[in-house]
């Protein structure tokens, strides 16, 4: 794929960042995660929720996985629309955890919901890029995202920013020395990510107009972030699902040749995964994906000592590839129509 050159779009040069941007944030957050685990520590929530759109919603949808394997709390996503729009934030978060993740920290609806979670007793937590923003004033505690500034309107480096501030909260919370030391490893994981070659993939989905993009456990989150940059960078309509949830209707849309992107869970779901993937390509399905030998077309991975930050490498790659797919597209991936950096909603 395209190297470093004058012509290179934002989004190439802000996802390439993501190495040390992560490592500087997490040399800057040491303290901050050492304090936040004690604070949830000590109040043992029962549950969690998020609060979050877009690609950080999905970036929430790491935080459920984590949480709910690795610290044993439930999580479930709070629609923003229930403070904003129906008063109908519950009064029994007295004594949760509350987990609002934004790049911007000015959206609306998610400073309400923030704003109505805490005041029903929860402990709010904001992930927010702009340390200076409302969403990061009004948090109980704040793990700012230190990504720089991020131009493009999609999002890239400051969402893989919020996966690497996820993971070093549970790390943290667990007390999990595999996950640690998977995390001090992380920048130069990134960087192979960043320097894998998918270029093989390329021409199978330049013109194509659909494809179903799968992953498991800690990977679907990963998936949800693809799908949702196929169409907004390459408009090419992706659509994620679980791959145990694929057989459910969707299985009903494969077609010969359909392409189908996967992302192989390094974890206990793989082997199913992979069972999967063998019945899509047996039904005429053309299998590009991460992790998989027996794949078409498989993916170069970058891989660690944890399926956690294996499954934020991941991304990495994605996001280099699908900035070469836009291009070859005849696309800017800096601009996507009718979009824009900051959502306002309610």
């Amino acid at each position: 794929m395209s190297e470093t050159s004058s012509l290179s779009s934002r989004m190439f040069l802000e996802a390439a960042q993501a190495p040390e941007r992560v490592a500087l944030q997490r040399e800057r957050n040491r303290d901050a995660v050492q304090k936040a685990a004690k604070r949830i520590r000590m109040l043992d929530p029962p549950f969690a929720i998020t609060i979050a759109r877009g690609s950080s919603d999905h970036a929430a949808g790491f935080a459920k996985h984590l949480f709910e394997t690795r610290l044993r709390i439930p999580v479930l996503s709070q629609p923003p629309s229930l403070a904003t729009l129906f008063d109908a934030t519950s009064p029994k978060l007295k004594g949760t955890l509350a987990i609002a993740i934004s790049q911007s920290g000015r959206s609306p609806d998610l400073i309400e919901s923030a704003a109505a979670a805490s005041a029903a007793g929860a402990l709010v937590v904001a992930l927010v890029n702009d340390e200076t923003s409302p969403l990061a004033r009004q948090a109980d505690i704040l793990l700012p995202l230190h990504a720089g500034e991020e131009t493009s309107v999609a999002a890239t480096k400051s969402y893989i920013a919020s996966l690497v501030a996820i993971a070093d909260l549970v790390a943290a919370v667990q007390i999990d020395d595999r996950l640690e030391r998977a995390l001090n490893e992380l920048a130069p994981v990134l960087q192979r990510a960043w320097n894998a070659d998918w270029s093989a993939a390329l021409e199978p989905l330049t013109q194509i107009e659909r494809l179903l993009v799968l992953g498991r456990g800690a990977t679907l989150p990963i998936a949800a972030e693809a799908a949702l940059k196929f169409k907004e960078v390459a408009r090419i309509h992706g659509e994620a699902f679980s791959s145990a949830e694929v057989a459910h209707g969707p299985m009903a849309l494969v077609r010969e040749g359909e392409p189908i992107f996967a992302f192989t869970p390094s974890d206990a779901a793989r082997e199913g995964f992979a069972d999967r993937l063998t019945a899509l390509a047996e039904r005429g399905a053309t299998i590009i994906g991460t992790g998989c030998e027996d794949c078409a077309i498989p993916l170069q991975s970058a891989n660690s000592s944890d399926p956690a930050v294996d499954a934020i490498a991941s991304i990495q790659s994605f996001y280099r590839f699908v900035e070469s797919l836009a291009r070859k597209r005849r696309l800017d991936p800096d601009r996507p129509p009718h979009l824009s950096k900051v959502t306002r909603t309610r």
